[in-house]
């Protein structure tokens, strides 16, 4: 039953405070054992703190909401290529495969919530706060993930022919 299509996408709702269904995705992958408010609560709390960063910002040119950081966060760590395993004549190849646009974002959701995991010592929303205003900038851990992701394609590109 692999591949079957599941109705996830039309019974999605836009997340109650900004109305975005984007963030209401988001949320659904901070969510562990299907407690949501506790991850609306955290993401939630984390937008509260990129808003106050901004109100402190100088630069004319960064963005004035924090929906709008977090946008540009999730499109700078979007992979456009990603190194998938190939057997082909008893031998593994490392072949890089372009990203669709569903698992780009999937790939980049995953990617910012491990960083924030894998930081320890402050309560979940700072570091959530933290990672998503870095990866607006292109700095942190999940954009080194994606740079990485992306050297790998590249340093494998002499495979790419064997790509259906």
């Amino acid at each position: 039953m692999a591949g079957r299509i599941t109705a996830s996408d039309s019974q999605l709702r836009p997340d109650p405070q900004y109305n975005d269904m984007v963030l209401s995705r988001f949320i659904n992958c901070v969510m562990y054992d299907g407690k949501k408010a506790v991850a609306q609560r955290v993401v939630y709390e984390a937008m509260d703190l990129i808003q106050k960063k901004l109100e402190k910002e100088t630069d004319p040119n960064a963005p004035k909401a924090a929906l709008e950081v977090f946008t540009r966060a999730i499109e700078n760590v979007k992979p456009m290529v990603e190194v998938r395993s190939k057997r082909v004549g008893g031998a593994n190849y490392q072949v890089p495969i372009p990203v669709n646009r569903k698992r780009q974002q999937s790939l980049a959701f995953r990617w910012i919530i491990q960083a924030t995991r894998g930081a320890k010592g402050r309560p979940m929303g700072h570091k959530l706060a933290d990672e998503i205003f870095m990866a607006a900038r292109n700095e942190g851990a999940a954009i080194q993930t994606k740079d990485q992701t992306h050297r790998m394609a590249e340093a494998n590109k002499a495979f790419a022919h064997y790509a259906r």
